[in-house]
């Protein structure tokens, strides 16, 4: 089983964490940390599951997903969307524009973990 996430994080702190975290339970990880280009990277790069953060340089997590959703290829696509601002309101605006899921930073290895499984596992139907 080759399950590929991509992570859409400019904090290399998190970045690195998540990383060993989803590695050690067999995914494929490749990390970008721009937002500006990051649609364009998750087209090409094709993941099973994209983790997004919302506020990044160069575009928000927001608009990222907006795209996503408009585009035929990634409109189905899971996105786990990270924030460092727990705000009903972030929430609120995340939900609206198609995520399929929201973390409030700071979080545990499991919740990570059971997110992205459960994510992967609904997109795959089994």
């Amino acid at each position: 089983m080759n399950r590929h996430v991509l992570l859409i994080e400019d904090e290399p702190n998190i970045t690195e964490a998540i990383r060993f975290l989803l590695t050690r339970d067999g995914w494929r990880v490749d990390a970008h940390a721009n937002g500006a280009d990051a649609v364009e990277v998750i087209r090409k790069a094709r993941p099973d599951l994209v983790i997004l953060d919302v506020m990044l340089p160069g575009r928000s997590g927001i608009e990222i997903i907006r795209d996503l959703r408009h585009s035929p290829e990634c409109r189905d696509l899971p996105v786990l969307m990270l924030t460092a601002r727990g705000q009903a309101r972030d929430r609120e605006m995340a939900e609206k524009a198609g995520v399929s899921r929201f973390m409030t930073k700071p979080f545990s290895n499991e919740e990570v973990l059971d997110a992205v499984r459960d994510l992967y596992e609904r997109a795959a139907g089994t």
